[in-house]
């Protein structure tokens, strides 16, 4: 190979490199976002569990969402 001919090939598997870190850093944006809303859904989950009566409680009021007023209310 001539000094061209690698010079273009250094210059080539540079360039891919630069979108491959790219790409690599766009996906890491998104896998953390994707595990801040799964952790948020989670402590829902959670808060939804805790709100639920339990079984053995016979003069538990049954959940209603219906009753429920949203938080940003």
């Amino acid at each position: 190979m001539t000094r061209e001919q690698l010079e273009a090939r250094v210059t080539e598997l540079e360039i891919q490199v630069a979108w491959q870190d790219d790409a690599l850093s766009s996906l890491s944006d998104t896998v953390a976002r994707l595990q801040q809303t799964l952790d948020l859904q989670q402590a829902q989950l959670r808060l939804l569990y805790q709100r639920l009566p339990e079984k053995s409680s016979d003069d538990a009021v049954p959940f209603s969402p219906v009753d429920e007023v949203p938080p940003h209310y």
